[in-house]
């Protein structure tokens, strides 16, 4: 199995709902369920590889809070190396809806001051020679995202393969965070995008036509993968074939971090060499599974075997 790490945002989140309809201003109400667990979109990919028992890295921050240690324990010795910023460890409350969507409410805290030299304090180059770094959280962790040309230049040099998602932007698909997006991408091996980023970074309604445009500007023989939630999903290979896989039918309990689950368990398949039809079909599976369990459930170390049989 080639060399997996991941790199980027990891913080607290907090669950709680459903919560329908949104109450008024100075109410209370009783919710079903909470939960207080890692989160981020590194912090998700990390928890399902962990839970599927992958070999990888992580480099991500913590702040100097109670919080922060809380999610270094998480990680064990994987963590051993996280810098320590003075700043409170980033928070987010996620409100489950009865569909199972949800709204954030989220803390600045420690994320924009993680750094390149962060990830150099966890990532070592040569170890990771010729595996893949999934990159997360370009809009929140400031410094690094305004390192990612000497990001790329360090991969490059070491053949290893950025996994590019990059999250949300806070400010929405301005034409300045399209652009930025488009100039990442046109240095990632692998674009692991959601249909709504894929539609607006191209411009073009349809998300197949639009991953074909993204794909055109990445370099040859990148991958680009677009995450369709209850539709599956659908990426173009390096031979420039459309493959595509249906979603499980499940109950949904809730949706938070179902992408970043399915990149953690396709590129797992994907570092086994296995097709990559089998990489959407192991990503779609797992990311099945952890939205419909509570306590949320990976399915363990033959999961992504057993998805790609």
């Amino acid at each position: 199995m080639r060399p997996l790490a991941v790199i980027g945002n990891v913080n607290v989140d907090l669950i709680l709902g459903p919560a329908a309809p949104w109450p008024k201003a100075g109410t209370e109400i009783i919710v079903d369920h909470d939960e207080l667990r890692v989160g981020g979109s590194a912090g998700n990919s990390a928890l399902a590889w962990q839970a599927l028992g992958i070999e990888f890295d992580i480099a991500a921050n913590i702040g100097s809070d109670q919080f922060g240690r809380w999610l270094a324990e998480a990680f064990g010795q994987r963590s051993e190396n996280w810098p320590v910023r003075p700043e409170k460890t980033t928070l987010s409350v996620g409100i489950t809806h009865p569909d199972g969507e949800r709204t954030f409410f989220t803390t600045t805290g420690h994320l924009p001051r993680f750094s390149l030299a962060d990830v150099f304090a966890v990532i070592d180059g040569l170890r990771l020679r010729g595996g893949y770094a999934l990159l997360c959280g370009a809009f929140l962790t400031d410094d690094l995202t305004r390192e990612y040309d000497a990001l790329f230049d360090w991969a490059d040099s070491h053949e290893i393969t950025v996994a590019l998602d990059t999250g949300w932007p806070l400010d929405g698909w301005t034409e300045e965070n399209c652009a930025a997006t488009r100039a990442w991408l046109s240095r990632s091996g692998i674009a692991l995008l959601n249909e709504v980023e894929t539609t607006t970074l191209a411009g073009i309604a349809d998300p197949i036509k639009a991953a074909h445009e993204i794909r055109s500007h990445m370099p040859e023989g990148a991958i680009i993968v677009v995450k369709r939630g209850p539709d599956g999903a659908i990426a173009i290979g390096p031979d420039g074939q459309l493959v595509s896989v249906e979603a499980p039918l499940v109950t949904v309990v809730d949706t938070i971090g179902a992408g970043d689950v399915f990149n953690a368990a396709f590129l797992a398949a994907l570092a086994s060499d296995e097709p990559l039809l089998s990489c959407l079909k192991a990503g779609t599976e797992v990311a099945s599974r952890a939205i419909s369990t509570l306590p949320r459930s990976y399915g363990g170390p033959t999961s992504v075997e057993e998805a790609v049989s």
